[in-house]
């Protein structure tokens, strides 16, 4: 089925980097629904969507914390997508997402000035969505925020709420009054959701044992199911494409 589907990415430039984590199209080219189930990734998307049956539309998804529950991917579909970091809600869309977790929300079709021509050419789209980011990014950004979010992202979540709170000289309290006034959720919770998208990477290869941020293979099967609600074995094995993510790592 993955066959079906086809995906392109393309990575941000430096100067945007701690805020989106890349650009990404995914086309389904047959003319048969494709049935997938979403996992959490840490990450925050605004997509702009077109099948054939409906409507030009932009969405936007908040953070996951728990499989989703089975979708869809339509029929002679096409989806652009820009994956942003935690650090975009506050810096570039100047609102909170608390209210979008483990949800999202239909936008005005016009949203940043996008519109169904954007599908037409996606690195035409990631320029314009480069540009338009750029010019609402604030320019002042907190140094402690930014120092706690490098340590997050370049630990993928391994390191402790403890750790964190000494090392970006903020407490771990005003921390997670932040975390959850932004973005719904802990901190705690959102490193496990790092740790699984990480683990993520080294299933979709076939290593089904710990490779690192778990203490052992016991502690390793039960985040995992946590979170996806199937164990290692079953995500690799990944009948059918379903585990969408999984499918998108694996063709990488």
């Amino acid at each position: 089925m993955i066959n079906d589907l086809e995906y392109q990415t393309i990575k941000p430039s430096k100067n945007l980097s701690d805020f989106v984590d890349s650009f990404w199209c995914m086309e389904n080219k047959s003319d048969q629904t494709l049935e997938t189930i979403g996992l959490p990734d840490g990450r925050i998307d605004l997509s702009l969507i077109k099948t054939a049956e409906t409507s030009f539309q932009i969405r936007l998804l908040g953070l996951g914390t728990q499989q989703y529950e089975k979708g869809t991917i339509p029929a002679n579909s096409k989806t652009f997508t820009i994956s942003f970091k935690l650090p975009a809600v506050e810096y570039i869309f100047h609102e909170s997402i608390a209210e979008i977790l483990n949800s999202g929300r239909l936008l005005e079709n016009d949203f940043w000035n996008f519109n169904e021509t954007d599908l037409k050419d996606f690195e035409l789209f990631s320029e314009k969505a480069a540009a338009k980011i750029h010019s609402l990014l604030l320019k002042e950004v907190d140094n402690r925020k930014q120092k706690l979010f490098r340590l997050i992202y370049e630990s993928n979540g391994a390191m402790s709420v403890k750790e964190l709170s000494e090392q970006s000289n903020w407490s771990s309290r005003q921390i997670n009054r932040y975390f959850n006034q932004y973005f719904g959720l802990s901190l705690k919770a959102y490193c496990s959701i790092l740790r699984f998208r990480t683990s993520l990477e080294h299933i979709a290869k076939g290593k089904l044992f710990p490779e690192e941020n778990f203490s052992d293979q016991t502690h390793f099967i039960k985040e995992i199911k946590k979170i996806s609600g199937s164990v290692p074995k079953a995500l690799f094995q990944n009948k059918n494409d379903r585990f969408i993510l999984l499918s998108a790592l694996s063709s990488q």
